[in-house]
Order: C-alpha cells, then sequence, then structure tokens
C-alpha cells in the first residue's frame, strides 16, 4: 500500500471548508496500489519525501561564519563626502528621469511591503527570521514598522517618534554587537530609514541626512566583519550559513546605495558610481536564493560551481564598459551577463534592469 506523509495543514493556507476535499484526497490516494504505479515513480515520491522531511530537520548556526572583506569598506562610510569633496577617480552616475522613478518606487513597494507585513524583502533571506531571537534587532524592527500600517489621522507624527528612537537606540549599542547583530542591525536601520521617507513622508533634510551618515558607518562596520565567503576564495562550498549571511549583507548594502542615489537626486546633489564595491558578486540566482533545505543549496552550488568555473558574474560586470578591454573581452563580459541572466530573481532582475537602462550595453 502506498502510504504518501500529509503535512499537517496550515492554518493560513487551508480554509476549513476545504478539510473535507482534502481528507478524501488522502483516502482515494490511499488506495492506490503501487502495482498500478511506474517503479520510478514510486522511488520518486519516496526520495522526494524523504529530502522534504530531511529539510524539516535542518538547525541553522549562524554562529562561528568564515566570511572575508575584500573591498576598503572604509569608503563606504566616507561615501556621503563625496558629494561635497571631489575626489579623485570619481564617475558621475546620471539617472534618467524614468530610472529614477523606477527606483523610487520599488524602494517604496519594499517599505510598503515592511509596513504590511506581506512577504519577505528581497534583502532578507527567509531562513534570517527563523534563527532570529525574539528580541533581535530585526524582529523588533519588522513588528514596530506595523504601526505605519492603517494610521489613524494626525497618528503620524507619534509612529515617527517610535521609529526614531528606536534609530537612536541602534545607533547607542552599535558597539554591543557581535557580528551577526551588526548585519541585521544594519538591515533593520535601513528598512526604518526607508520607512521614515516612504512611508511617513519625512523630508531629506538635515535631520535625515544624518541618519543616513549613521546608516553607512553601520554599513561599514557590518561589511569588515566580511561580504563575501572564504570557502569561495579556495573554489570550495560554503557552509550554507555562511553563503545566506554574506548574500543578504550584499543585497543591503546594494538596496542602500539606491536608497542613497534617491537622496541625492532630491537634494540636487551629483550621485556617483559606487567604484568602492568593484570585485563584490552581483546578486545569486533565485534556485540558490530559495533553496528550502540545506541539501537543495548544496546541490544547487555544485551545479553553480561548474558554470562559474572562473568566478561569479561580479558587480562592475554591469557597469558602464572600460574602453581598453578589447572586442574580446566585451564579448567575453556579454556572455557572462547572458549567463547570469538565465535564472535571476525579481531582485536580480530589478538590478540588472536600473543598471542596462542607465550604463546601455
Amino acid at each position: 500500500m502506498l502510504k504518501i506523509p500529509v503535512a499537517p495543514p496550515s492554518p493560513f493556507s487551508v480554509s476549513g471548508s476545504s478539510l473535507t476535499g482534502l481528507e478524501s484526497g488522502v483516502l482515494a490516494m490511499s488506495n492506490i496500489s503501487t502495482s498500478t504505479l511506474p517503479s520510478s515513480l514510486g522511488t520518486g515520491v519516496f526520495a522526494n519525501t524523504q529530502n522534504e522531511l530531511s529539510g524539516l530537520d535542518d538547525v541553522l548556526d549562524f554562529s562561528s561564519l568564515d566570511l572575508v572583506c575584500p573591498i576598503n569598506a572604509d569608503d563606504i562610510q566616507n561615501r556621503w563626502i563625496q558629494a561635497y569633496i571631489p575626489i579623485p577617480g570619481q564617475t558621475i552616475k546620471t539617472y534618467p528621469d524614468g530610472v529614477r522613478s523606477y527606483i523610487y518606487l520599488t524602494l517604496r513597494s519594499y517599505s510598503a511591503m515592511a509596513v504590511s507585513g506581506r512577504g519577505t524583502l528581497p534583502f532578507i533571506h527567509p531562513k534570517q527570521m527563523i534563527a532570529q531571537s525574539a528580541g533581535s534587532p530585526l524582529t523588533t524592527c519588522l513588528s514596530l514598522v506595523r504601526v505605519c500600517s492603517n494610521q489613524l489621522p494626525g497618528s503620524g507624527q507619534a509612529a515617527i517618534s517610535v521609529l526614531r528612537r528606536e534609530i537612536q537606540i541602534l545607533d547607542q549599542d552599535r558597539a554591543k554587537y557581535s557580528s551577526d547583530g551588526l548585519f541585521v542591525a544594519f538591515q533593520s536601520y535601513l528598512i526604518y530609514s526607508m520607512v521614515l521617507f516612504f512611508v511617513l513622508g519625512q523630508s531629506c533634510d538635515d535631520d535625515f541626512r544624518a541618519i543616513m551618515t549613521s546608516l553607512q558607518e553601520l554599513a561599514c562596520a557590518s561589511s569588515r566583519q566580511g561580504l563575501i565567503c572564504a570557502a569561495d576564495q579556495r573554489r570550495a562550498r560554503p557552509k550554507w550559513e555562511e553563503w545566506i549571511v554574506a548574500e543578504a549583507k550584499r543585497r543591503t548594502l546594494y538596496i542602500m546605495y539606491l536608497f542613497d542615489s534617491i537622496l541625492s537626486s532630491q537634494e540636487g546633489l551629483p550621485t556617483f558610481l559606487g567604484t568602492e564595491l568593484r570585485g563584490l558578486p552581483a546578486p545569486a540566482n533565485k534556485l540558490l536564493w530559495q533553496a528550502a533545505t540545506r541539501y537543495e543549496w548544496e546541490r544547487e552550488y555544485n551545479v553553480h560551481m561548474v558554470d562559474w568555473m572562473e568566478g561569479c558574474l561580479t558587480i562592475d560586470e554591469l557597469w558602464p564598459t572600460p574602453d581598453d578591454i578589447g572586442e574580446a573581452g566585451v564579448a567575453r563580459r556579454r556572455a557572462r551577463v547572458d549567463q547570469w541572466l538565465q535564472n535571476l530573481d525579481e531582485y536580480g532582475t530589478m538590478l540588472f534592469a536600473i543598471m542596462r537602462c542607465t550604463h546601455g550595453d
């Protein structure tokens, strides 16, 4: 008799009226004899079930991660100076009006997503939330920003005060945080700042620029703790936990840069190419980012390593093509970008659209 394990129905996905139909379906399936099924199908069912059940036993350990920072992180916290003091080697980045509007609307949608509590922000890995304690900065942040949902008339100032108080707490506690604590504090600070600007309508004044300066300092401190997996430099597969933190941290960093660009444009200040990020990996493909179990992720990462024997695509390969790489270099870069495009998630697609429409081919 073929017995198919059935997970308990979630109260969030199965309504009471559908339980009868669900039970009938399971009973009907339990009466199917394995002799009526191809042997390969029966094996596949048990194999898939075993993998799914083993995924439930995945225990994530985000301590003792082996990460490295391949860039000068100090340039991140000094980024705000570029708008006021010219620095040699700066490249001004001019967004077309349509691209600037696209960035604004995208970041505003992320802020609204955080406030509504629906879905997971594309720079926060779902497994991060499983590992967060009840009082962690990120858990607190995603709970507090809900106060901005369905606001009553005149309650906006109270919500602003609540979020600004939490930002001050993150600033005060920065020295106390571990490496992982710095990272989630960085993510939380970014979310608070975006909600203040996009949802609560905070103007880009001197006070808000001070918030952004502190955000860049926090981003710098978190980046010093590592932006890539040390195993990647050895052409080895890292731990899943290491990859999750490194990938989510880079995604958060790229969002901060886009946010800073929007603020600079609103202030009438120039926007500069983030050359300090040169060499960091571009967003990973969706099969890696969306892998639900360690088994799935390790399988996909093995494929990824074979596909990218020369190293993964870096963020600067999406910038303007240098004049000195020649036709062969241009063709190689285009081939690598085409390969990277084959399996993007919504975050990678968004970033590619911005860069292609800004910099061209």
